[in-house]
């Protein structure tokens, strides 16, 4: 899929979760990594946004793992920020 500047601006909205856990780590993810992700990155991360907070907190703090090796590059981005926020 290509993406516009205005599917961008949708998955930054959609980015906003009910956890502020997750709201901090997104927050610094968009600032530093959002804009240089491909399409197809851009698809997976959509796909990630798609789960439930609690679901996608466990992913992102490495209490679950997840055996989707297309989200494992998103993930580890994330991760870092997550790392990156406890500092």
């Amino acid at each position: 899929m290509t993406y516009t500047q205005a599917d961008k601006n949708r998955l930054r909205w959609r980015s906003r979760r009910g956890l502020l856990e997750l709201d901090i780590v997104f927050e610094l993810f968009l600032e530093h990594d959002f804009d240089q992700l491909s399409p197809a990155e851009l698809d997976v991360y959509q796909d990630l946004l798609m789960l439930p907070d609690i679901d996608l907190l466990e992913l992102v703090d490495g209490k679950a793992e997840t055996t989707d090796k297309r989200i494992a590059p998103i993930l580890e981005r994330l991760r870092h920020w997550q790392v990156v926020k406890t500092q």
